[in-house]
């Protein structure tokens, strides 16, 4: 039997986040358990702490879809943290926490003495730039809507291989209803703004159905790719994204852009603690 703990992401509210499913001390582990157990749980992203294999690293993650294994994602990333801290991980720096994942070391802060809302760097992008003309009209087709409707589009690929749309809007962002049957290979991100004096200052989107899911929740590795291409720019350097509204959740992403580096953050809640058998 394995400790387990599922973890609600992106709300200070229980059961309005991205939840991720973490099993602790998973060494040992097959990658075909680890699959089925993905499998099994249904949701977004289930993750397995282990032993680091790099001398930096507080620990090493593994990140499993549905569809398979993810190199990096943002949610199960701060929800593996807040579980780890949970369970007695103490980081080799107080106030930070190195991750190994698939993606390399990816730097989280906010865990000072175990408390406070965590936040990760976004890792470099292994994709970025414009679209396509012919990429513009798949996704136009998949989000069922006129190319001229696409303020801006851009690749924002930092492992899951996001490609993100601007619209005009945060009400065009909510009116979608996309053809997932048109995506092929696609994962799509959308974001459009709120107007001032909304609680949330951009509305988001991301539609993942290669993953074995339609809409994810709430998603930080779409935010950190966002952030990096608007930041700063048509966006504010720190700026609150929500996410989930359509799905009934109420997901809230802190975006501080600072230097070059992106800090993506977001409050965690365990909800379900117990053990799993594998």
């Amino acid at each position: 039997m394995r400790k387990f703990s599922q973890v609600d992401v992106f709300s200070a509210e229980p059961l309005l986040g991205n939840p991720v499913a973490v099993v602790h001390a998973a060494d040992g582990v097959t990658d075909d358990e680890m699959a089925r157990f993905a499998r099994w749980t249904n949701l977004s992203e289930t993750t397995f702490l282990l032993e680091p294999t790099d001398r930096e690293a507080d620990y090493r993650l593994r990140i499993w879809t549905p569809g398979g294994e993810l190199p990096f994602a943002g949610h199960p990333t701060l929800g593996s943290a807040h579980a780890w801290l949970e369970a007695g991980g103490v980081p080799a720096t107080d106030g930070a926490i190195v991750q190994e994942c698939g993606a390399g070391l990816v730097r989280l802060r906010g865990a000072r003495g175990g408390q406070g809302r965590l936040a990760f760097a976004a890792p470099p992008l292994v994709r970025s730039g414009p679209v396509s003309a012919a990429d513009r009209t798949a996704i136009a087709r998949a989000l069922r809507i006129d190319e001229d409707e696409m303020v801006d589009a851009a690749w924002v690929d930092n492992g899951p291989g996001w490609v993100a749309v601007l619209l005009r809007d945060a009400d065009a962002v909510l009116a979608l209803r996309p053809d997932y049957a048109a995506f092929g290979e696609l994962e799509i991100g959308v974001v459009g703004p709120h107007a001032p004096g909304a609680d949330a200052d951009v509305e988001v989107r991301a539609f993942v159905p290669t993953m074995g899911i339609g809409e994810d929740p709430v998603t930080g590795s779409f935010n950190a790719g966002v952030a990096q291409w608007l930041a700063g720019d048509r966006l504010p350097s720190s700026y609150v994204a929500a996410q989930g509204t359509v799905l009934g959740r109420r997901g809230r992403v802190h975006i501080d852009l600072e230097g070059d580096t992106v800090w993506v953050g977001g409050d965690a809640l365990t909800t379900v603690v117990g053990e799993v058998a594998l």
